[in-house]
Formats: C-alpha cells, sequence, structure tokens
C-alpha cells in the first residue's frame, strides 16, 4: 500500500517535471521568434549601418531567415549573391532605368563596353515610354546586317520578356560570345504583328565618322558616335571640310546614341559663339545648374549653309549637339524626333570587382528644353519608311540637300 503511494507521487513528480518543460520550451520558441529578425543572424559583417533612416529592416530579415528555412533553392546561391540581389533591387527601386548595380560579372561585362570592345550585336538600347527599344545599330554590325533598326521594341530575348527587366540586364542577355546566336522578338513601329530577328553575336568595333565629298559640292560627316577621341576625328574631318572650298554641310547624326560630353562640347564650340550655352546639367541634389558653354574657337561665319539630319536614333550627346546648334540659329535640323536620352550617368566603385552606374542629373537644351522628357523636333520633319529602304532612297538627305541647294 505504502509501494503504491510512493510511486504515486512519483509519477505526479515526473509529469509535472514535463509539463514545466513543455511550458519552458514554449516560452524559448516564442521569445526567439518574437525577438528582432536581425538578432537571429549570428554572424554578420558591418552589421551596425553608417546612415541614420527610420525604415524598418525588420521585414528584410525574416524574409532572409524564412528563405534559410524554407526555400529549395537557399543552397544553389552564396549568402553573398543574395546580397548583390538586394542591392540590385534596392537601385531598381528607383524606377530609373540607368541606376544599376553591378555584381562581379556584369561589372566585368560593363568595363569591357565602354573601353569600345565587346563581343555581342552592336546595338544601342534604352527604355521607351517603359519599353525596351533600340535606340540605334552599329553601322556594320551585326544588328544593323541582321535588320534591325532605331525604334524597334524587343518584347523578347531568347523567349524571356523584358516586362521589367532592366537595360543592363537585356544588354547582358543579348551579348554573348562570338559565333553564338541570339534571337529577338521585336515590334517594329507602324506594324501590329512581332518579328524574330537571328543575330549571330560578333566582336564589335565601334565606328566613330565617315566624310564625303559630293558632286554638288555638299560635304557630308556621318558621325556614328562620341567617343573618347571622336572630338579629334571631327577636326580632322572640318579640315577636309574646308580645304573642299565648299560652304555647304551635312552632318548626319542618324542612329547616333551618343557617348561623352565632352566631345559634343568640344565639336559644338567649333560653330558656336565662345560663352554661349551647348546644354546645361541639372543635378539631383538641388545645386545650381552647371552650364557648359562654347570654349570656341568659332570656325565658321555665317556663309555656312548647315542641316543637321536626326532621327530616333540619335540620342544623347547627339541631342546635345543637336539641340544647341539648332537652338542658337546655326544649323537646321531635318529628319524625326530624336529618342530622348538626357540623363547623366556617374560609375562609382563599390568594392575591387563591383560599381553602381547612378543617374546624377538630366541634360538641357540652352533654351531649357529636357532632352529626357521631350527629345527634340525637326525643324523640317521627314519620315524615313521601310518603302523608301527597300527602294534605296534617303528622303532626308534629299531634303537636306533640297535646303542646301536653295
Amino acid at each position: 500500500m505504502e509501494k503504491n503511494k510512493i510511486l504515486k507521487k512519483l509519477s505526479y513528480v515526473v509529469i509535472s517535471l514535463v509539463i514545466i518543460g513543455v511550458i519552458l520550451g514554449i516560452g524559448i520558441y516564442v521569445g526567439y521568434s518574437n525577438q528582432p529578425e536581425i538578432n537571429k543572424i549570428t554572424s554578420v559583417i558591418n552589421k551596425n549601418p553608417q546612415v541614420e533612416t527610420t525604415a524598418d529592416f525588420s521585414t528584410f530579415w525574416k524574409v532572409w531567415n524564412i528563405l534559410n528555412e524554407k526555400s529549395i533553392y537557399t543552397k544553389k546561391i552564396t549568402d553573398q549573391d543574395r546580397v548583390y540581389g538586394a542591392i540590385s533591387g534596392l537601385a531598381s527601386s528607383l524606377g530609373d532605368p540607368y541606376t544599376v548595380f553591378f555584381p562581379p560579372k556584369e561589372n566585368k561585362s560593363f568595363s569591357e563596353a565602354i573601353a569600345g570592345s565587346f563581343e555581342g550585336i552592336g546595338a544601342e538600347i534604352g527604355m521607351k515610354d517603359d519599353i525596351l527599344t533600340v535606340i540605334a545599330p552599329l553601322k556594320d554590325s551585326p544588328a544593323y546586317k541582321s535588320g534591325i533598326k532605331a525604334g524597334d521594341k524587343i518584347i523578347k530575348i531568347n523567349n524571356v520578356t523584358t516586362t521589367n527587366v532592366t537595360v543592363d540586364s537585356a544588354i547582358d542577355l543579348i551579348r554573348g560570345p562570338q559565333g553564338t546566336t541570339v534571337t529577338l522578338t521585336i515590334l517594329r513601329l507602324g506594324e501590329n504583328q512581332t518579328r524574330d530577328i537571328v543575330v549571330t553575336r560578333d566582336s564589335i568595333q565601334i565606328p566613330t565618322i565617315d566624310t564625303e565629298l559630293r558632286p554638288d559640292g555638299i560635304f557630308v560627316i556621318k558621325f556614328y558616335s562620341f567617343s573618347e577621341n571622336s572630338a579629334s576625328l571631327f577636326r580632322d574631318a572640318l579640315i577636309k571640310f574646308i580645304n573642299s572650298k565648299s560652304n555647304k554641310l551635312v552632318l548626319d547624326l542618324r542612329g547616333n546614341p551618343g557617348g561623352y560630353l565632352d566631345s559634343a562640347v568640344n565639336i559644338g564650340s567649333w560653330f558656336i559663339n565662345e560663352g554661349d550655352t551647348i546644354v546645361s546639367e541639372n543635378s539631383m541634389d538641388g545645386s545650381k545648374p552647371k552650364v557648359y558653354t562654347s570654349h570656341g574657337p568659332r570656325l565658321f561665319n555665317d556663309k555656312l549653309k548647315f542641316v543637321v539630319l536626326v532621327d530616333g536614333g540619335s540620342a544623347s550627346a547627339s541631342e546635345i549637339l543637336a539641340g544647341a546648334l539648332q537652338e542658337h540659329g546655326i544649323a537646321t535640323l531635318v529628319g524625326e524626333k530624336t529618342f530622348g536620352k538626357g540623363s547623366v550617368q556617374e560609375l562609382i566603385k563599390i568594392t575591387d570587382d563591383t560599381s553602381l552606374k547612378v543617374t546624377v542629373a538630366n541634360w538641357y537644351t540652352p533654351n531649357g528644353i529636357s532632352i529626357s522628357l521631350q527629345g527634340l523636333e525637326p525643324d523640317v520633319k521627314v519620315p524615313f519608311t521601310q518603302q523608301d529602304l527597300d527602294a534605296k532612297k534617303d528622303p532626308q538627305m534629299d531634303k537636306a540637300v533640297e535646303i542646301l541647294n536653295k
């Protein structure tokens, strides 16, 4: 009897201990789950931020932990890759297609591209009305030979839809080793059906300039890009023009996607009076606009008859130069409305193998027109249709010749 009482008391003690253990376990779990998510991360380099913000980062760390615990893909990428992805998302949150973070691989590709030599299709692309659009194919590039045109909207790249794809992500998809192919699904202006264009990638060398003295005495400078050495090449072209004894000049900026701002200012200075504005740059910090003026010397007097050809592939530095020549009354713009890419990007080194390209300012013409918002309207609007191309006609050049021969 006494033995049964002892066993009964022992059973009560065991049950009580089990209950207490369960309660403690629940308490510990609840306490753990309710603590700040960052405290569950046991080893973070540079954990303490160096900036003040009212943003609540608990959501970020909660998602980080859930992915760690539940995602079947969590072991396929490194923690550093996740950080790069988060930074890319931070950059894209601005809604600016030209503000982009470059992880190591993309950073290497971008560095090669701005050096002037890379493997790809040779087409400048950008965002137009939130749609990935061809600004211009480079002369004699694979894109050019495949029939891709300025203004073509890129709907897919190798069956990957371009909705919500950044410009630089699209470039990364399009580029590839020489000899390989990429399929672009494009929608052309004036057409209702998309078409697939297969382009074979090649090593791309960015062209700069061609010159021609026509039999009718008109001198033509075909300018393809504003590269680092384009101002000196343009000076050589102007020397040829001066030596030709002609006073009729056509500057063909069609399909010129732009490039270095300094090149546009230097070239404009040979046509515009010293001290006159070529372009102004409004930064995002609210500081006083930076004004770029002609440093001279102006080489040509009022006897110069000058036409600049532009189209939807004329962008950036092309628009700066064309806008200044137009608004100072030095040249007549002929063709179609320009692309409208008038923002300034700065490339900032983040680590040894990563960088951030960020939009820091917008460009305005001497009369204060926002190039990004409006583009440039030609003085004489002349369309260039597919029928013109098929018939090997150039109505825009024909109009330029007509104006210069009046």
